[in-house]
């Protein structure tokens, strides 16, 4: 198997991995090895497939976040995945360690996105325009520690950095997250902010399924 890759759900349709931080899901312009190439080897290896392994991606998390990743082991598996995703069928769960409080302790945030492809980072607006993707997540604290603050945040849409676009805009940047503002990156280039789980009806067996990924181990991670 390779290296550090951490399965936590396999069948024949699906296999999920908790992604360490710093790891692309995709290939990017980069060429860096992606988390799906890394799979793919590991299916090769452990089935002892001869020539190319299918795999599809169904979803992705940004390479300085950890966390629950899914992908298809088939055809069928991953366009009905992808419906899943395309109707928010998916209960996405989510850790986030941020410095400054939310405004409540619990709330829900609504705003309007806009992607700049260019600096690839998303810019946040409260108020709506034709340009803007509406953008809804809901987050509740969990706990404080050293300054440090948990949340847990369930994100309804999947916009490109919505969870850390829109915590920056009110101001409660996750920790590390340079990107949106963060005073200082974390040591290893990771921001806090985690894919605890994700819950959904299998594609295939048609029964309810929630995968879980534990939290990192980095120190910070460790003070909860």
């Amino acid at each position: 198997m390779t290296p550090g890759l951490k399965i936590i759900y396999e069948d024949n349709h699906l296999i999920a991995v908790n992604k360490p931080a710093g790891v692309l899901v995709h290939d990017d312009v980069t060429g860096d090895v992606t988390l799906k190439e890394m799979v793919q080897d590991y299916i090769k290896h452990r089935y002892k497939k001869p020539g190319d392994v299918f795999l599809g991606v169904i979803h992705r998390i940004d390479r300085p976040v950890s966390g629950v990743v899914v992908f298809a082991r088939t055809s069928k598996a991953l366009s009905r995945m992808n419906a899943l995703f395309s109707a928010r069928k998916i209960e996405k769960n989510y850790r986030a360690i941020v410095w400054e409080r939310t405004p409540q302790l619990e709330g829900r945030l609504t705003h309007y996105m806009i992607k700049d492809n260019a600096k690839n980072k998303s810019k946040v607006y409260n108020i709506p325009k034709s340009d803007r993707k509406k953008a809804i997540l809901d987050y509740r604290m969990l706990s404080e520690v050293s300054h440090y603050i948990m949340l847990e945040i369930k994100p309804t849409t999947g916009r490109s950095h919505q969870i850390r676009a829109q915590l920056a805009h009110v101001g409660s940047t996750i920790v590390g997250d340079r990107k949106y503002g963060y005073r200082k990156f974390n040591q290893d280039r990771s921001i806090c902010l985690h894919c605890r789980s994700l819950s959904f009806e299998h594609p295939v067996k048609k029964t309810p399924i929630t995968i879980s990924a534990d939290l990192p181990t980095s120190e910070i991670w460790r003070l909860f």
